[in-house]
């Protein structure tokens, strides 16, 4: 650190907002992702997603995450959603067991805000988690603003380790076998590492 032998990377982060009777009920952050979540164990939770006010779904489900490239490989990874490399600027999308035809993971321009409604209708309440640390009780009729975060999150690396590498190594993915030339150079490293 003292000789500045390190990176940085910036990280895209979520402000997110809860709204109820339109007025502002609740604000805070998040690093991977924010959920809105059914809060009884029993019941579906009806919601209508929308993007940048425009009306795109509405889900009977378990919920919908709304993660950060960073969070993709976290919850929105557990729940089917796509793997986004750090360098991307997007938002993912994930509905949760939606009781619906389309019921898709999206990737959204980093500029969109998304909003999630909990339809008056509900019969029970929902929860907002962000990152899985700080929750507050959703009742029927409250409105979730997820937008990106005025300020992101800067990572500092002491070590060189492309997200590939990381990827294969936190999911133990396989890459034996490969004839490729990424087996090869592998092969010449492991070669010159015994010749020290």
């Amino acid at each position: 650190m003292v000789a500045q032998d390190y990176t940085t990377e910036d990280r895209l982060t979520l402000d997110v907002r809860a709204f109820h009777d339109g007025k502002l009920v609740y604000s805070t952050f998040a690093v991977n992702e924010a959920s809105v979540e059914k809060a009884a164990r029993e019941r579906m939770l009806e919601v209508v997603v929308e993007i940048d006010d425009r009306p795109l779904s509405r889900w009977g489900c378990d919920g919908v995450v709304c993660a950060t490239p960073t969070g993709s490989t976290a919850y929105n990874f557990s729940a089917g959603g796509p793997v986004v490399w750090p360098q991307v600027e997007a938002l993912c999308i994930v509905p949760l067991s939606a009781h619906a035809l389309f019921a898709r993971p999206m990737v959204v321009a980093p500029s969109s805000v998304i909003a999630i409604e909990v339809l008056a209708g509900n019969q029970g309440a929902g929860v907002l988690w962000c990152d899985g640390r700080r929750s507050v009780d959703l009742p029927p009729g409250a409105r979730i603003e997820v937008s990106r975060g005025l300020r992101p999150v800067r990572l500092v690396r002491l070590h060189q380790a492309p997200f590939t590498d990381r990827l294969v190594a936190k999911f133990g993915l396989s890459v034996e076998g490969w004839r490729g030339s990424a087996e090869k150079r592998q092969a010449a490293r492991g070669a010159t590492d015994d010749e020290k």
